[in-house]
């Protein structure tokens, strides 16, 4: 049950990341362009108008991805409660590699509407 309820807590931490960060960087975000904080990509970083969009567009997206990756995570850990430590294992290692590709993947709509914005 320990194992369980640690696998239970990594695989929360990540969507429970992308809600505060997502509410951060629709409320509160980066003003000024900087290599240390915020969506920071060549594109997002070329104007002050393109940073600001990003920041505000990222956090809309990771908000309503935190909220999706927080009930399904929690259901699949539900679904692995009670049973042997390396289902619960493996389970939570697909649940990770799927939380990594989701937030890795939210890079592609954000510099989409990046360009979008740039050329029009």
């Amino acid at each position: 049950m320990g194992f369980w309820v640690f696998m239970l807590c990594m695989a929360l931490l990540t969507p429970l990341l992308l809600l505060v960060f997502g509410w951060v960087f629709q409320k509160h975000p980066p003003r000024r362009i900087n290599g240390l904080y915020g969506y920071r990509t060549a594109r997002s970083m070329k104007s002050q108008e393109l940073w600001d969009f990003a920041q505000r567009l990222c956090g809309k997206l990771w908000w309503r991805l935190g909220w999706g990756l927080l009930l399904l995570s929690a259901a699949v850990m539900l679904l692995l409660l009670g049973r042997e430590t390396a289902a619960v294992g493996i389970g939570g290692a697909v649940l990770l590699g799927v939380q990594i590709l989701a937030m890795l993947g939210s890079i592609v709509p954000v510099e989409r509407a990046l360009k979008h914005k740039d050329q029009g």
